[in-house]
């Protein structure tokens, strides 16, 4: 009797998982049925949340289904990443990721979901240099004069992060190791406060988004050095890069991209990528993003996953060298 209620439990998980495996295909054929959501885990006004609200208007068009936008903050970005993460793999939940993507496993211990295993890439959307930037009244116009005047006064300067074991304290752990001048870190809780700080002189270096630090360089009130893209940033074409400064190791980017649940239908993943690949370059999206000074990327997947794994490998050395680890 007992074996007998053990073949036929057994024979029902398996006709349950042909079931759905039988489903998939069609589920995948039939969407979008419904709204979807689109979860962006940082408050609005962010690069992730305008790039969403960017491309929002021609993919419900498109997919002839609402986009539901939701800010659902917390952990730099862990917090609305796990809900996509946990969320159906049906195609009815996406998120949008930025760089700290990539950054979190390599410093967070105790993350509640494995970035690689656990979330399927769908499209890199786009890039945004970081300008390595100093106070106006800095009296360096190179990161090579910077790093001279640094060497001179060690105890004179220091920098400002949105926070500890953030992009911008493994970015700037790196070149400074590079450079082989020691500089003190001043964290912040955001990348707001951390620009304003070196705008009113209490610390004199960063790495910021040229979106957040464009009108105080425009204004006057600090002084770009360096530009962290690989090619020179067509806002500042005067700008050189890190690689032209004489650290060609030292790429500093951030960038949006799009992500579902691991498992999601392949035919699901392939149309978001190819409709977001087409709406990417429409010459009005493509000129509003360039205004926030993100550079369309597109691509496959497959190249987007492949890119999120290198940045992981990449930050994870640089935090291990320099013992950056999130407090828990």
């Amino acid at each position: 009797m007992q074996s007998h209620k053990m073949l036929s439990r057994s024979l029902s998980v398996v006709a349950a998982l042909l079931l759905s495996i039988a489903t998939f295909p069609a589920a995948a054929e039939t969407w979008p049925s419904r709204p979807i959501k689109l979860i962006v885990p940082f408050a609005p006004g962010g690069a992730n949340d305008l790039v969403a609200r960017l491309i929002q208007p021609s993919l419900e068009k498109t997919l002839g289904q609402p986009i539901i936008i939701e800010n659902r903050t917390g952990a730099s970005g862990v917090v609305g990443t796990d809900a996509v993460a946990k969320s159906p793999p049906d195609g009815y939940t996406l998120g949008v990721a930025l760089a700290t993507h990539s950054v979190n496993p390599a410093v967070n211990p105790k993350m509640p979901y494995d970035t690689e295993k656990d979330l399927s890439p769908v499209i890199l959307i786009g890039k945004n240099p970081l300008l390595f930037v100093v106070n106006a009244n800095v009296a360096a116009k190179t990161i090579a004069e910077f790093v001279a005047l640094v060497n001179a006064n060690p105890e004179k300067y220091n920098y400002a992060t949105p926070g500890a074991a953030s992009q911008a304290h493994l970015i700037i752990s790196m070149w400074s190791n590079l450079a082989g001048v020691h500089i003190q870190q001043v964290p912040y809780r955001g990348g707001s406060p951390a620009i304003l700080s070196t705008v009113a002189g209490d610390t004199q270096f960063s790495v910021m988004s040229s979106l957040i630090s464009a009108p105080h360089i425009q204004s006057g009130k600090l002084r770009a050095l360096a530009a962290g893209s690989l090619k020179r940033d067509p806002h500042f074409p005067d700008l050189p890069t890190m690689a032209e400064s004489g650290y060609p190791d030292v790429e500093a980017v951030t960038w949006v991209g799009m992500f579902a649940a691991a498992g999601t239908p392949r035919p699901i993943i392939d149309r978001l990528n190819a409709e977001i690949n087409r709406i990417i370059r429409e010459p009005d999206i493509a000129a509003k993003l360039d205004v926030q000074g993100i550079t369309p990327v597109g691509g496959t997947p497959e190249e987007f996953g492949a890119y999120v794994a290198a940045e992981i490998k990449r930050w994870t050395i640089v935090a291990r060298a320099n013992k950056i680890m999130l407090e828990q």
